[in-house]
């Protein structure tokens, strides 16, 4: 199959044509440029250069010749409510009048509730333009929040033992490795379905905040607390805007947490409803998080991000 790649050199989408490539599928590789993408075409991607990020490159090609493509957009933290329409539209303007029968949509939890969910908007306003395309099939994964992002409470575990967060500490929430991501994409697009939409909810397991304090804990060796953080909190938010985000940032993440704990924004089907995935949490702790959380201990972490903050004695 001829399969077009966006996001060639990010941390899902690397992956994914690594794993296209080894299958003998031809892959071309939308990127920036730079060593990422040299090193994927030395394995027999086809570069292009562009973003639908930006709307640099001439994005009415990329997809001309393809099967399939694969889509995901990065997040403008600066631009966060304009962003996600913007590039869904570029979307939509390549791909109407191209060669794909079929196209994977890395999306998140919660696209399915249309309102005031914070990040989780997004990927809605995102889902809804996308199935403008009358022609193409398309899979929308539904991902869950991502096993990497645990790599913010490195710094905090490693100085206070202890990890902050705006979800309330028994809430259940469904996690993914991002390589676990790039294994069913590769899987939906190379063994197409035959229907016209198809909506995956894309998590490994579902763990709260306390449990995960504690898978932690017994990973490193050492009790890990979690401290939670209401929303309201005015002291909090005064010091998040004077110190580390922007006022459109406060509110996606504080909106973001009040979908998840009023049950607003959540995985709908059963646990053995969805795709089965290889990774659990405790291995991603161990394999992944721990060397790092074991770098930060050894550089003496002291960077005073909002996370650190928040976790201060």
């Amino acid at each position: 199959m001829r399969i077009s790649v966006v996001g060639a050199t990010g941390r899902v989408g690397a992956k994914l044509t690594r794993t296209l490539l080894r299958s003998g599928h031809q892959v071309r590789a939308l990127s920036r440029g730079g060593p990422p993408l040299d090193a994927l075409v030395e394995l027999g991607a086809e570069p292009f250069l562009g973003s639908f990020d930006t709307g640099a490159g001439e994005l009415d090609q990329f997809f001309q010749g393809a099967d399939a493509a694969f889509l995901m957009v990065k997040t403008d933290w600066n631009n966060i409510a304009g962003h996600y329409p913007a590039v869904a539209r570029r979307f939509v303007d390549a791909l109407e009048n191209s060669s794909v029968k079929l196209a994977v949509s890395l999306t998140a939890m919660g696209s399915d509730v249309k309102g005031k969910t914070g990040h989780f908007e997004c990927f809605h306003d995102l889902d809804e333009k996308l199935n403008q395309l009358g022609n193409i099939d398309l899979v929308h994964l539904r991902a869950a929040w991502f096993m990497e992002d645990v790599s913010a409470w490195t710094g905090p575990v490693a100085k206070y033992g202890r990890i902050a967060w705006f979800c309330k500490p028994d809430l259940k929430m469904p996690w993914v490795a991002t390589d676990d991501i790039a294994w069913l994409a590769a899987k939906e697009l190379t063994n197409p379905r035959g229907r016209h939409r198809v909506y995956l909810e894309v998590g490994s397991e579902d763990v709260s905040m306390n449990e995960l304090a504690a898978i932690i804990g017994r990973e490193i060796g050492r009790p890990v607390e979690y401290r939670y953080i209401e929303t309201t909190r005015k002291d909090v938010e005064a010091e998040f805007l004077a110190r580390f985000g922007t006022p459109e940032k406060w509110q996606d993440d504080t909106l973001s947490a009040d979908a998840l704990n009023n049950g607003i924004v959540r995985f709908h089907g059963e646990h053995e409803d969805r795709p089965k995935l290889p990774t659990t949490m405790e291995a991603f702790i161990g394999d992944v998080w721990k060397p790092r959380y074991l770098e930060a201990v050894g550089a003496g972490d002291q960077r005073e991000t909002f996370f650190m903050w928040a976790a201060r004695d």
